[in-house]
């Protein structure tokens, strides 16, 4: 189960560590709880420092996940105390990847975050931990008591139940421990439990942003497989048609309708089976081709693979298909008259048969727009979503955090490496701009502080992004200054604190007044007043969809925090890509210690945005396009063979005075009326199904009337070219030729 710390606004949040200890004291309903949060250290010691993605947890957190590690042993009580010992486990694929699946690596030491580690343990090749997909190895931690028993909401916790306790008896038990405090465990006022807490189970947690992609993924499925098997529904039936003869004959023979039912039953099976094996085949390269397309918060991609649940799914299915496909053509050609069809009268037009084959059309029409409208309302929505301005020029920049740490990385030191990196980096041949930035906007950063106006109530605030920023940066990713000025290497340490706030923040502040020259606290009060010197154009920071654009810009060297961590942002000329080595070079040169991870241009950081609206963009315009010729060849087919079956009379028609233009629009407003029909069934369709897809607009409605009126259109028009050809060799058909074969 994931804990929660529910918000007064219902929504969850992460939990503090006093409420972790409360828990997992006074909890009855847990077997075991534990708390994490990320970490990042650099292990040095080799030619290059490299970054790693990890997990600093406390001792019980791969028990609470049912897993030990494979090689050596797991965290201790003991070492998840304030200064404790410095250890470590490796994950499995850090193991073989950095040390070559050594099975003497434990007790060995490695250097990380310019400390002494000793590895105690490596996990299991087959441990998959979703909490932290990337995550490479894990430390003790070793909590500081001295910020408070209940410092800040920013550790995720987890536990697992005891056996007989349900998921909502653990929330009813937390929400009691949360409304009956006790002296032993200490509440500060932001982080109390008033408003409770909430419990979800860890697959729902890890899955529930990604849900909405998936089923909407597999309702696409469902109507395309629908749809495959009223075309091959029809074409059977159609087949049968041509087959009355046969049927008749082995009928007058003694054949009983049973015996007729099996053999139909049997050749739809063969065709099923030959089917759902060409269709593990492609499944087989498809799989690989949607792995590779899916987002990267599709939780565990690596394990989607084609294995033996999947082959006796793939059986099942496909039998079921081949008796269900099978089923209303057989028993139509049994229930056939064999008197009636031994004459093989091409006047014997297919009555009931032919009311059975358009209604299927009709349903082929109606899912093809469904799968169609949908597609489209994505294809609309993605549009949408890149045509939003995100307040910056994202071609041809480079991005890369880097990463200082270590005693001798003092704020002074700090700062000067930053400066010198940067001057060495404007010097790379191709780079035109350069500088850093404390978080980089759409790339998950979320650095927020409270800002505090002068003059206003000390109780009040503005919640805004808090960027340190090098001078130069605004022209450096081009955003646009509003008012006053930018920040410039006048605004260092010992010089009047200068900031530049947003054009929002501006307007929602001041509304009409000028705001530069008025002071703000940025974060604590006890720190000095900052005085405003420019207003810039607003930034998204953590989507295009939100809109949260209030932030305060200043510069590192005035910060009273030491910014450790600073993303580097280069404006270069020509392949933006290609200059990434260089760039990393240029900083080693003036310290070969600092880590240097996350390198991107921005375009690919806004594409990865939308990695979940594109994946089920790509997919439901395969299926829309193939739902699209399965209808056409539906209508095709079933206006070829009705002008065979209608060929007397349509010959009779021809002898009596009927034109060519009257046979072409006898057979045209036959399929056109038809594809109406399935269109507007599949219009009501569509408005219920659209709502599936709700989490994945943006910019559009639903109901969409550009998107509906444009893939109506466009099943018109494929309707009727599938119309035309069947109806033009009827307009062809020689009367005199049709009523001598007669």
């Amino acid at each position: 189960m994931m804990i929660w710390y529910r918000a007064p606004n219902g929504t969850a949040v992460t939990e503090t560590f006093g409420t972790y200890r409360e828990f997992a004291e006074r909890s009855r309903s847990f077997d075991a709880l534990a708390v994490m949060k990320r970490w990042q250290p650099v292990m040095t010691g080799a030619a290059e420092p490299e970054r790693f993605d990890g997990q600093s947890v406390s001792a019980g957190y791969f028990r609470v996940l049912g897993v030990s590690p494979a090689l050596g042993q797991d965290f201790q009580a003991s070492d998840d105390q304030l200064n404790g010992p410095k250890v470590v486990v490796l994950s499995d694929r850090l193991w073989r990847r950095r040390f070559g699946g050594d099975r003497a690596i434990v007790g060995r030491q490695i250097i990380l975050e310019d400390k002494l580690y000793t590895i105690i343990g490596v996990m299991p090749g087959s441990f998959d931990n979703v909490l932290a997909p990337a995550a490479e190895l894990w430390s003790p931690l070793q909590y500081d008591m001295s910020l408070g028993p209940a410092w800040g909401h920013h550790l995720r916790m987890v536990g697992r139940l005891r056996p007989g306790v349900s998921m909502n008896q653990a929330q009813r038990e937390l929400d009691t421990i949360a409304r009956t405090p006790v002296p032993e465990f200490a509440r500060r006022p932001w982080a109390s439990l008033d408003h409770g807490s909430i419990v979800n189970l860890l697959q729902d947690d890890v899955t529930g942003a990604v849900k909405p992609v998936l089923l909407a993924i597999l309702g696409a499925v469902v109507l395309m497989l629908v749809i495959a098997c009223v075309n091959v529904t029809n074409i059977l039936l159609a087949h049968g048609a041509q087959r009355r003869g046969e049927f008749a004959m082995r009928a007058a023979l003694g054949a009983g309708r049973a015996r007729l039912v099996r053999q139909l039953l049997t050749e739809s099976l063969l065709l099923a089976t030959l089917g759902g094996a060409l269709g593990m085949v492609v499944a087989a390269f498809g799989v690989r081709a949607l792995v590779a397309l899916s987002p990267a918060s599709l939780p565990r991609a690596g394990a989607i693979i084609l294995n033996s649940t999947v082959f006796v799914f793939a059986l099942g299915i496909t039998t079921l298909i081949g008796l269900v496909v099978g089923l209303v053509p057989a028993l139509q050609a049994s229930r056939s008259d064999p008197h009636a069809a031994l004459q093989q009268s091409s006047g014997h037009t297919a009555g009931s048969r032919g009311w059975t084959r358009r209604t299927l059309v009709v349903s082929e029409i109606a899912l093809a727009l469904v799968l169609l409208i949908s597609a489209g309302l994505l294809l609309r929505s993605l549009g949408r979503w890149f045509a939003v301005d995100p307040g910056f020029d994202a071609s041809h920049l480079l991005t890369m955090q880097v990463h200082t740490f270590g005693h001798r990385f003092d704020k002074n030191t700090t700062d000067r490496f930053f400066a010198q990196s940067l001057e060495r980096v404007r010097q790379v041949p191709g780079v035109t701009a350069a500088s850093f930035t404390s978080q980089l906007p759409l790339s998950g950063d979320d650095d927020e502080y409270g800002a505090r106006f002068e003059g206003d109530d000390p109780n009040t605030g503005y919640n805004v992004f808090r960027y340190a920023v090098s001078p130069g940066y605004f022209e450096s990713v081009h955003i646009p200054l509003r008012r006053g000025r930018a920040l410039d290497e006048h605004d260092i340490a010992g010089a009047p604190l200068a900031v530049v706030i947003s054009e929002s923040l501006a307007r929602a502040k001041f509304p009409d007044q000028d705001p530069v020259g008025r002071r703000v606290h940025i974060g604590p009060t006890n720190q000095p007043w900052y005085t405003i010197v420019g207003v810039v154009g607003d930034v998204r920071q953590m989507s295009l969809a939100k809109s949260e654009l209030a932030a305060v810009y200043i510069t590192p060297t005035q910060s009273w925090f030491v910014d450790d961590t600073l993303s580097l942002v280069v404006r270069a000329r020509g392949d933006t890509a290609a200059l990434a080595p260089a760039v990393r070079n240029a900083i080693w040169s003036v310290d070969k210690d600092p880590g240097i991870v996350r390198v991107a241009t921005m375009d690919d950081l806004l594409a990865a945005l939308a990695a979940e609206r594109h994946f089920a963009l790509v997919l439901f315009e395969t299926f829309g396009l193939a739902a699209l010729v399965l209808a056409a060849i539906g209508i095709y087919g079933i206006l070829s063979g009705s002008v065979t079956e209608r060929m007397r009379e349509i010959g009779v028609r021809s002898a009596l005075g009927a034109s060519r233009g009257n046979i072409l629009a006898l057979i045209l407003r036959q399929g056109m009326t038809l594809t109406v029909l399935g269109a507007v069934i599949g219009l009501v369709g569509a408005v219920i199904a659209s709502q599936a897809l709700i989490t994945l607009l943006f910019g559009i409605s639903r109901l969409d009337p550009v998107t509906y009126l444009g893939v109506i259109a466009l099943l018109l028009g494929v309707s009727a070219v599938a119309c035309w050809v069947p109806a033009w060799r009827a307009a062809r058909v020689d009367p005199a030729i049709t009523l001598r074969a007669e």
